[in-house]
């Protein structure tokens, strides 16, 4: 038993780590508790697919059942400029949006 789980536990510091070298460093900036992050297998389908159609970068959050697609990855790009790369269930693009969180005031 204990044989399993130390098993277990190195597979899951394993994948991590693959995930932390893909340039996924996913947070959460959710203001009113609503947005649900993408998790586990689908979080690294959308990372590879999001990460590959903007040629790299970083994942910097993303969301599951976003307004304007299935699952939403924000990627902020070498420059330091941000992109929400819309995706469908299938993890295909359907839409990639320059990412300004700023409000009228600059804020």
């Amino acid at each position: 038993m204990k044989k399993k789980k130390a098993a277990l536990t190195a597979a899951g510091v394993i994948a991590a780590a693959g995930i932390a070298g893909a340039g996924i460093a996913v947070s959460s900036t959710d203001d009113d508790g609503t947005e649900v992050p993408i998790t586990g297998v689908e979080l690294e389908q959308a990372s590879r697919a999001a990460l590959e159609y903007t040629g790299g970068g970083t994942v910097t959050e993303t969301e599951v059942g976003d307004e304007d697609s299935y699952y939403e990855v924000e990627v902020t790009l070498d420059d330091g400029s941000q992109v929400d790369v819309q995706l469908d269930e299938g993890f295909n693009v359907v839409d990639v949006m320059a990412d300004d969180d700023t409000n009228e005031d600059g804020d």
